[in-house]
């Protein structure tokens, strides 16, 4: 009998599919797969090895501030070998290591002289103002390390920073005075393009007085001071920060302006001034002592006075402010119990502590701000 259309049709869609490679030896992939160009191509990792691999970059950059590299290229560029035996490397990886700086966008090499680029030139040149080498040193010295046993962080929720349960990282940061000295250098790095920003968009034409909370050497002050000369004030830290408040002050001419109040900000009473700043500080502590320090900044103000609180504030969605969650991790690898925090939280925290008027505003970099009125 013949086949009816739809039969045949169907006995030859069946050899049809039978042979559809057959007929086109190119048109199979090498894993059997469709031809390439019925499928979506297939996504780059090159995001992803970027990201994985960027600890070396890192590291490459550390170690430069490490060397005091960029401060011995202060004065006048210099070649290769001169640069080599000035930092005292070996002649194996002395090359690479200044060419991958070259490549990194860190230096300039011009006619086989190495050279500052003019961001390098002016943050890490070990002797101008604007130095924040001192955080990349803190970096590379102690939040590197933590950073290794980060899973086992995550795991059990502990830091890595050697800091036992019940004690103070910062009573360990101070024990030492060299590594205090550090340390308080780190904490300037890690403020003054806050306090730059800080001391122009904050309306302190409206207030006479001003202290900075957890103030080590005093960036924050003395920026604000140098920007605004009708504001006296100071800052407040432990006690034995004081003669590293009082060098860095001194040095900028602003002793008669600038005092430094010892005490524990959760055993002492927070000094009384018409500002108050809390300045990197609230993302050290567990939820619990950041009401605490809220409260005490609520008590010590006056009527109509102010509370800034500024910190690498997460965005409400926390989609975008990578530095702010990968700060928060950095509490978790080195604090019992900090974490950084969105802006709608800080606002109701403040809330609670009794402030109105609460607004945010974005500093600079991953930095923001919130400024809270009694």
């Amino acid at each position: 009998m013949r086949p009816t259309l739809v039969d045949g049709g169907s006995a030859i869609d069946s050899r049809l599919e039978r042979n559809k490679y057959r007929a086109r030896p190119e048109a199979r992939s090498w894993d059997g797969a469709p031809p390439a160009r019925q499928k979506a191509a297939a996504p780059s990792p090159e995001g992803i090895m970027r990201l994985g691999w960027g600890f070396r970059g890192s590291k490459v950059l550390l170690s430069a501030v490490e060397l005091d590299l960029f401060t011995e290229l202060a004065a006048v560029p210099l070649d290769g070998a001169t640069l080599r035996r000035r930092l005292r490397l070996h002649e194996r990886g002395a090359r690479d290591f200044f060419d991958a700086l070259v490549a990194l966008g860190m230096l300039r090499r011009c006619g086989g002289l190495y050279a500052n680029t003019p961001e390098t030139g002016f943050y890490l040149d070990r002797n101008k103002p604007s130095y924040i080498g001192g955080l990349l040193r803190l970096a590379n010295a102690t939040i590197y390390p933590n950073w290794r046993n980060l899973t086992e962080a995550l795991r059990t929720g502990k830091p890595q920073s050697g800091v036992g349960e019940g004690e103070d990282l910062f009573d360990m940061l101070y024990a030492d005075p060299a590594a205090a000295v550090g340390f308080a250098e780190a904490m300037t790095a890690a403020s003054l393009p806050s306090a730059w920003a800080l001391a122009r968009r904050f309306p302190w034409d409206e207030y006479k007085t001003f202290i900075d909370i957890g103030a080590a050497e005093g960036a924050l002050p003395v920026t604000v001071a140098q920007a605004q000369p009708h504001l006296s004030g100071g800052g407040f830290d432990l006690p034995r920060v004081q003669p590293i408040f009082k060098a860095y002050v001194g040095r900028h001419g602003l002793t008669d302006r600038l005092r430094f109040h010892p005490g524990d900000f959760f055993e002492d009473p927070l000094p009384t001034a018409d500002v108050l700043v809390l300045g990197q500080i609230l993302h050290d502590w567990n939820l619990e002592a950041k009401r605490q320090l809220l409260e005490r900044a609520y008590a010590a103000l006056p009527e109509q006075g102010a509370l800034i609180v500024y910190d690498q504030m997460i965005d409400d969605e926390r989609r975008q402010n990578a530095a702010g969650l990968l700060t928060s991790l950095s509490m978790l690898v080195a604090t019992q119990g900090g974490f950084d925090y969105t802006v709608a939280e800080c606002t109701d925290w403040m809330h609670e502590a009794g402030f109105c008027r609460i607004r945010h505003e974005h500093l600079s970099g991953p930095f923001s701000m919130m400024v809270g009125i009694k």
